[in-house]
């Protein structure tokens, strides 16, 4: 930032995720200086575009800023913290002795920090100044008595609370990368245990710590709190796991392929991404990185190389991260975050720190740290939760080959790829125009790498054994992924057949995709909408590419948990009209705010209820609370004044509340009226709703049914209990009978829509059809295959088929009806059912 005349005085570093943030921090603060020269640096971004900070870059602007009166280091949040320090490490010692890491607020204490620097301040003057910056706004917003101790000397708080587990597979790397995420924002210490099975507590911020927890599905785990933030952080750590940790609960593990317990079964391979796969074997050699267990020098410099090699890493993995994201979906991306996090684990860190100041080599100390911690994981009784180590193994090779000087990449391959295993950042690099199949001697499905697999689209086999490893290059395989079998040829004819079957599976799965854009039409002409479900502005780019008509559920509430207040009415009308843009002309569906009870905010005021789903949430909890109702419908009205936006209130029960919801929008539209491109609907989730949807239908242009809470609530099955998990099936007669209901009296008057998981199973679309449903909404990646299936049938026959449907006893009796009626009239089918999220 200097220029001219420099006064030699305190350099200034500033370190953030954001290259544009700090570039702007940087911005404000110049404006301060009136042309004095402070020397400032950047450490922020991967690149102009990508989030992430690097020890390696911090390193360079420190010593481009250093002089002798010293370096001040401002970040911004989370692993920025660990950059700066794993930067003083890489320093030599006489500028490390100069540098100081001060914990102000990055934009304040910068704008503070720039001011002392340029009076000709200490390093030490500077960081002090820094850290106060926040006293004059906090005083003006929050005065306190004059005999008020400062915080940091009064006695912590002190918070506990138990949640149960409900996601699937437990507290595995995504929702347990979420979890410690979360805790490292927040100015308190946590610690976490395992109620269920009499385990310790652990320290939260430690993801090698808290996955070995073995937390399952339905196990309690207490959370407890000490500090400033104790409180506040218990709460939110109950309201993250109430909503499952934010993670999918009718798609507990994306893409999941087989269970696992078949290959146990069968002792043989495993299906891990559907589809048949053709061509030569090409092995992918596996070395594992030579260690060297006696050290090259003092310890000062082998945990330099440690560090080094765990930046370069860290820096590798976040440029895939961002690469994923871009290409497969922020959710395929995510899996590198639980990579990312051990790579910045505390407890790893030290382990290993502890070992080299002991004489250990920074590889050797490096793999028994990581050793230790896999032992531990591999001791679960679980075996998706065991499958974990795998993250640990892909780390532990990773930083070996980059302290080895090696390469960790997979070569370039045409045919079937062959190998022992692969690590995620490997998975991402495949070329799917290129990888025909993979086969791989260990791992299992549910592994990060096999989700990325099969993203790619590659059929895959898992757990198929050492004997894959003597395959010899150029021989020719099939790989089926559905079945799980990995064949070699053996006759011209065997090989047509496998030829013929993979030939007409890539058919129906180009077609779908190449006519995924194109209206589903069923074979009599009747046109079905095919909507996608969204929580983000990246879900919505990703549902628009892949031919959703519209955006049929945009769970709104993902903007509103996890924050200290609720987002304005322009970071709102922001995310809406980002999203209606990702669609064009084509409409979104924006439900309401949908908390309460189950999902807790810290900015609203809730009581405990014994059975929070059947309390105060949705409509009940937006017509208490009318403030953020308005404000959310004042953004809503804004965007649905330049495009088409539907908005849906959820929960309802009640014509009132209906009324008093409408109510709100009309004094959120303003003088200038109700926007023409704005309709008015609601979600059906409750049975009271749909049994008397004619006195709702005057009030509304559109319903959307819920079906998971409204299986929910009709068979008095909690969603996210495994005891009862068998009876919440939404094909069930009864809840199939309350669809009817309303799209009987909704037929010619307003649409029907359904956004539950029903919409996206296979044995469900056809009652749905013929129950006249007009629009499902489902996850982005089943919208071709959904839309297949409509084109597939005839609604005259659907409708037949539901009448059938609503006499039978039980859901699996209408399975059976479905499953005979698919065998009766045979038509082209999609490889595998869609998958839900």
């Amino acid at each position: 930032m200097a220029s001219g005349e420099v006064t030699g005085g305190v350099g200034i570093v500033v370190v953030s995720h954001s290259r544009a943030l700090a570039q702007a921090a940087v911005n404000l603060a110049a404006e301060m200086l009136h042309g004095q020269q402070v020397q400032i640096a950047i450490a922020a971004g991967l690149d102009e575009t990508t989030f992430g900070t690097d020890a390696i870059q911090i390193k360079a602007a420190i010593e481009r800023v250093d002089s002798p009166a010293g370096v001040v280091v401002l970040m911004d949040l989370g692993s920025a913290v660990l950059s700066a320090e794993l930067a003083l490490d890489l320093l030599a010692n006489g500028t490390r002795d100069r540098v100081v890491l001060c914990p102000a607020p990055l934009v304040e204490g910068l704008v503070v920090a720039t001011v002392a620097a340029s009076g000709g301040a200490t390093r030490e003057e500077v960081a002090a100044e820094a850290t106060a910056a926040l006293l004059g706004k906090t005083a003006h917003l929050a005065p306190v008595a004059t005999d008020a101790r400062p915080a940091a000397f009064d006695e912590p708080a002190a918070a506990s609370a138990t949640f149960t587990v409900t996601n699937a597979h437990g507290l595995h790397a995504r929702p347990a990368a979420r979890l410690v995420t979360e805790v490292r924002r927040l100015d308190a210490t946590v610690t976490i245990r395992n109620v269920t099975t009499g385990s310790p507590p652990v320290p939260a911020t430690s993801l090698s710590r808290v996955a070995t927890l073995g937390a399952l599905q339905g196990h309690q785990v207490e959370v407890a709190a000490f500090g400033r933030q104790a409180v506040s952080a218990v709460d939110h750590l109950r309201s993250l796991a109430e909503r499952n940790f934010d993670e999918p609960t009718d798609a507990p593990s994306a893409g999941t392929a087989a269970p696992l317990e078949r290959g146990v079964a069968d002792g043989g391979p495993l299906p891990a991404s559907a589809g048949i796969g053709i061509g030569p074997v090409h092995q992918l050699a596996y070395a594992a990185p030579q260690v060297d267990e006696i050290p090259a020098g003092p310890p000062t410099a082998e945990w330099r190389v440690l560090i080094e090699a765990v930046a370069e890493v860290r820096r590798g993995i976040e440029r895939i991260r961002a690469a994923a994201a871009r290409d497969l979906g922020d959710n395929d991306a995510e899996i590198f975050d639980a990579h990312l996090l051990l790579l910045a684990d505390p407890e790893l860190l030290t382990a290993a720190k502890d070992r080299v100041a002991a004489g250990a080599s920074a590889g050797a100390a490096w793999m028994a740290s990581v050793a230790d911690v896999a032992a531990q994981w591999a001791a679960l009784p679980d075996p998706y939760l065991r499958g974990r180590a795998d993250d640990l193994r892909a780390v532990t090779h990773q930083v070996l080959n980059a302290i080895a000087g090696g390469e960790d990449a997979v070569a370039a391959v045409d045919g079937v790829l062959v190998a022992q295993d692969l690590s995620p950042a490997q998975a991402a690099a495949l070329d799917p125009a290129r990888v025909r199949g993979v086969v791989l001697a260990a791992g299992s499905p549910t592994s990060h790498a096999n989700i990325l697999i099969r993203s790619h689209g590659i059929p895959a086999v898992v757990a198929a054994g050492p004997e894959v490893l003597e395959l010899a290059a150029g021989t020719t395989v099939v790989v089926d992924g559905t079945a799980g079998r990995v064949v070699v040829a053996s006759s011209r004819e065997q090989l047509a057949d496998y030829e013929h079957q993979a030939l007409a599976l890539a058919e129906q799965r180009a077609l779908e995709v190449r006519d995924a854009t194109r209206p589903a039409l069923s074979i009599d002409g009747v046109r079905v909408e095919v909507a996608a479900n969204l929580g983000s502005v990246g879900d919505a780019v990703a549902a628009a590419r892949a031919g959703a008509d519209s955006a049929g559920l945009i769970r709104t509430e993902f903007m509103f948990l996890g924050r200290a207040q609720p987002p304005s009415v322009e970071e709102q009308e922001r995310d809406y009209r980002a999203m209606a843009e990702a669609f064009g002309s084509r409409p979104i569906t924006i439900r309401t705010l949908d908390v309460g009870g189950d999902k807790s905010l810290p900015y609203v005021q809730q009581g405990a209820e014994a059975n929070p789903y059947l309390g105060r949430r949705g409509i009940r909890l937006a017509l208490v609370r009318a403030d953020l109702l308005r404000d959310q419908l004042t953004a809503i009205c804004r965007v649905a004044r330049d495009t088409p936006v539907n908005v849906m209130f959820p929960m309802v029960s009640t014509v009132d509340e209906l009324l008093r919801a409408r109510a709100i929008l009309k004094e959120a539209a303003g003088d200038e009226g109700m926007p023409a491109l704005l309709r008015v609907g609601i979600m059906i989730e409750v049975p009271a709703a749909a049994l008397k949807i004619s006195s709702f239908l005057p009030h509304i242009d559109f319903v959307s049914i819920g079906t998971n809470d409204l299986t929910q609530y009709t068979l008095a099955a909690e969603r996210g209990n495994p005891s009862v998990a068998g009876l919440a099936d939404p094909l069930d007669p009864a809840v199939l009978r309350l669809v009817a209901e309303v799209g009987h009296a909704a037929r010619g008057r307003v649409t029907v829509s359904v956004c539950g998981e029903a919409a996206a199973d296979e044995a469900a679309i056809p009652l749905l059809v013929g129950l006249s449903v007009s629009e499902l909404s489902v996850s982005a990646q089943a919208v071709p295959a959904v839309k297949a299936a409509v084109r597939r049938l005839d609604t005259q026959a659907c409708a037949a088929l539901a009448d059938r449907a609503l006499q039978a006893s039980s859901a699996a009796e209408v399975r059976s009806l479905v499953a005979a009626a698919n065998t009766a009239s045979p038509a082209p089918r999609a490889s595998r059912r869609p998958t839900v999220a």
